[in-house]
């Protein structure tokens, strides 16, 4: 299990480093989804590299975690890391933390059964389940001070510019 006192040491060393170079907390990363057979896809960034697909009633053969699935993972699995994260900085012990992410949906706009209604989720709900010796006071300063500071809960909670870029046959159209 990794040690608070070093992931504190590391955060602190990278929150000065930003301190004295802000131009260096600009970042732009780069994540591509290749299609390699009927709906399931590579997904790939720098050496990481997931796959997805489609359940077998929704026409993909079932063999990897949805989008859906990654996308609510992200959320979750963010939450959890910067929980853990501000708990280290902040000294708050943590014997046990886990997050759930739930959704409600209506898959019919995505199949394309009923253009009124919007294809994204209609409300996300999550659930922090956590396991301290700290007060309760404590651990609610802790998750208010993770849940400001988290960029998947922004994502999914804040509209914010989407751009297209299609290239057809290696041409930009």
């Amino acid at each position: 299990m990794a040690d608070p006192a070093k992931i504190r040491e590391i955060v602190e060393r990278n929150v000065k480093f930003l301190a004295l170079k802000p131009d260096r907390g600009h970042l732009t990363v780069s994540t591509t989804a290749r299609m390699v057979d009927g709906l399931r896809c590579e997904v790939e960034e720098g050496p990481w590299k997931l796959t997805a697909d489609m359940p077998v009633k929704a026409g993909g053969e079932g063999t990897a975690p949805t989008p859906g699935m990654l996308g609510r993972g992200a959320l979750a699995s963010c939450l959890a890391i910067g929980i853990s994260m501000w708990a280290a900085r902040l000294g708050v012990p943590l014997d046990g933390l886990e997050v759930e992410v739930e959704c409600d949906f209506d898959a019919r706009n995505e199949l394309g059964a009923n253009g009124d209604i919007p294809a994204g989720y209609k409300e996300i709900r999550y659930r922090i389940a956590v396991n301290s010796t700290a007060s309760p006071e404590t651990v609610d300063e802790l998750l208010h001070k993770a849940e400001r500071h988290s960029p998947y809960l922004d994502i999914f909670s804040r509209a914010r510019s989407l751009q297209r870029v299609v290239r057809l046959n290696g041409r930009e159209i």
